[in-house]
């Protein structure tokens, strides 16, 4: 798996020229030039910023939806309650692209088009996320549960000083994931952005094949920007992995 990248590092670090010839692929003179090409001359650092305040806003607002989401589905009795789970679940099922022409016109109707808040308040809302913390929840023992309710604790007090202290491996896991999950969009924003100036790093790839000049492909430009994008959620792989781990061993419990 680790090829296509080393391949695309090296292409990165070429002159157009050699790239087009037949040739070895040693790593090449021009890995100064060809990233702060991208970075001063293609507007790669401004989506590069975008992606990152994206992913950021959507994991805050997904950890604090799910958070109380997860606590009403286990520790709160309401009629219903798991058939609302199920309803949640169900949307799992829902292709992405059958809901971008209802959620389309909803952002648009709202004036939210071309802007921060058509990236991130429609994903906010996490089926996925309600689900891993609601797993976690369950495996609490009911004893602590117990204990609380005697000590006179309340839900939100038992949510923070609680729940969230002992799922500090859990939480970083799934921040992971749904910070790599943001960081990777692409067709939304194709469809809700037209300004370059609100672009993230994914459509900026292919924006930045459209602005090169000359009617020729420099792929050592654009597989820098690919090496720049993937940057950022492979150094949160590597920083956040042994939670990570922990988070997919607890739903194999």
């Amino acid at each position: 798996m680790a090829f296509p990248i080393l391949i695309a590092l090296l292409v990165s670090t070429q002159e157009q020229g050699v790239i087009n010839s037949v040739g070895d692929l040693a790593p090449g003179s021009h890995m100064v030039e060809n990233y702060e090409t991208v970075m001063t001359d293609y507007n790669f650092g401004v989506y590069l910023l975008n992606s990152f305040i994206m992913s950021i806003i959507i994991v805050v607002g997904k950890l604090a939806i799910s958070l109380l989401a997860a606590l009403a589905i286990v520790y709160y009795r309401f009629p219903f309650k798991n058939l609302m789970f199920m309803l949640i679940l169900f949307t799992l099922m829902l292709p992405v692209p059958v809901r971008f022409v209802p959620l389309f016109n909803i952002v648009t109707d709202l004036g939210w088009y071309n802007s921060m808040l058509a990236l991130t308040i429609p994903y906010l809302a996490s089926a996925t996320t309600v689900f891993l913390l609601r797993q976690h929840f369950l495996s609490i023992p009911a004893s602590i549960v117990e204990q609380a309710k005697l000590d006179g604790i309340g839900p939100l007090k038992f949510l923070i000083y609680v729940l969230i202290p002992m799922s500090k491996g859990m939480l970083a896991g799934v921040s992971v994931i749904m910070f790599i999950y943001a960081w990777n969009q692409y067709l939304w924003p194709l469809v809700i952005i037209d300004s370059q100036a609100q672009q993230v790093t994914q459509v900026g790839i292919t924006l930045l094949q459209g602005d090169i000049q000359a009617g020729e492909l420099q792929w050592s430009i654009v597989m820098a920007g690919a090496i720049i994008t993937l940057i950022p959620p492979l150094l949160a792989l590597i920083a956040f992995r042994k939670p990570l781990l922990e988070t997919f061993g607890v739903q194999q419990k």
